[in-house]
């Protein structure tokens, strides 16, 4: 008798892998997986899935395949079976001004779908969502919420500075600075070859990066995730984290219904006020609390904006890039300088809810200041 002649009841972890590859009525499943590396222990582990949304359609998910065998991997170190599956990305940034924008929301559903459709056919136990661009971060999070399996989310990290202290904004400036006379196309086209020298999202704080330290405030991604460069060991080594994590969440059953909670929200909200963050950031975290039944309104981001200060220097708004965020610690220390009451995490821990000493005078991205929350800019 095979060992998969009945199910592995035993395993409270494999509720929804067992289903499809235990027991003699299961042979074709487990052969179908055997032809892409699958062998007799693999189908005693819980199966992770990992949602890439790696293309080469845009520099923010270029490097995503990269990061997206990391989590495979940390999944198999930590006990599991890691599958790597791909869904769509769009890019607003290539987009911007022409029919296809009409596409752009939509995108964000069909993302959703997808990691929704391939998790709940394939029977996968946990999660892990690897995204890096405007509509693909939120999709990720609506397709991990409509699961509700214990699941954790990837950014895939933020581009480096381009010649000059540059960005994608430096094109679109020198664009208008073009239009009104005030640059030459030479001029115009030295900043379009230098501005985004590779992998990662727009560098300021912008849909992306300004998701990924929401994201990280709700507690659905490991501390710091947000704040690593893109082609960077850190990014690497966050992704394998991510994979090892979603094996203590199974243990421990904690699924993001049990982390995005009413509170967790708030902090995300404070987060991405006190960074200057992008008003996209209201979209998107409306529509992923109201996929996971959490109640949250336009106006509880007006009442939170009233009491929470603009803290950031960053871009489009300010000076600073993410990468500057970066080597001064990421929105950790900003989590404690605001004193966030503490929440469950995907690391199955509270986040900090100290106060953490201001930085010194020369780390400039973060700073005290009375402004209000008015310095949003939608980007």
């Amino acid at each position: 008798m095979s060992e998969h002649d009945s199910p592995h009841e035993n395993d409270p972890r494999r509720r929804h892998s067992a289903k499809v590859v235990d027991g003699p009525g299961k042979a074709a499943s487990r052969a179908m997986l055997r032809a892409v590396g699958f062998n007799d222990d693999d189908f005693k582990k819980p199966q992770i899935g990992v949602a890439s949304t790696w293309s080469r359609v845009t520099p923010c998910n270029s490097h995503i395949d990269v990061l997206a065998d990391a989590a495979s991997d940390g999944a198999d170190a930590a006990g599991g079976k890691g599958v790597v599956f791909n869904t769509i990305t769009i890019s607003d940034g290539i987009a911007n001004g022409t029919e296809g924008m009409k596409y752009s929301m939509v995108s964000r559903e069909i993302i959703a779908d997808s990691i929704e459709a391939v998790a709940g056919c394939e029977g996968f136990d946990g999660v892990v969502a690897i995204g890096g661009c405007d509509k693909n971060m939120p999709g990720c999070m609506i397709g991990l919420a409509r699961l509700d399996r214990p699941g954790i989310f990837v950014y895939g990290g933020t581009i480096q500075p381009g010649a000059g202290h540059t960005d994608i904004v430096s094109v679109f400036e020198a664009m208008g600075a073009y239009s009104q006379g005030n640059k030459s196309l030479i001029e115009v086209k030295q900043i379009e070859e230098t501005a985004i020298p590779g992998p990662g999202s727009c560098g300021g704080m912008y849909t992306a990066n300004t998701m990924a330290s929401a994201i990280e405030a709700l507690g659905m991604s490991l501390p710091n995730s947000s704040a690593q460069e893109a082609v960077s060991q850190t990014k690497r080594d966050d992704s394998h984290a991510a994979g090892e994590a979603v094996l203590n969440l199974l243990a421990l059953d904690l699924k993001p219904s049990d982390i995005m909670t009413r509170q967790a929200f708030e902090n995300a909200i404070t987060v991405v006020i006190a960074l200057g963050g992008s008003t996209n950031a209201v979209l998107h975290l409306l529509a992923i609390a109201n996929t996971i039944g959490v109640e949250l309104t336009l106006d509880d981001f007006t009442a939170i904006g009233k009491r929470v200060p603009v803290l950031a220097d960053l871009r489009p708004s300010g000076h600073y890039m993410m990468s500057e965020l970066v080597a001064i610690g990421g929105i950790q220390p900003l989590i404690r300088l605001c004193s966030m009451p503490a929440c469950c995490t995907a690391t199955a821990s509270r986040s900090p809810a100290r106060r953490w000493r201001r930085t010194s005078p020369r780390s400039r991205p973060i700073r005290s200041t009375s402004r209000s929350s008015s310095r949003w800019t939608r980007r």
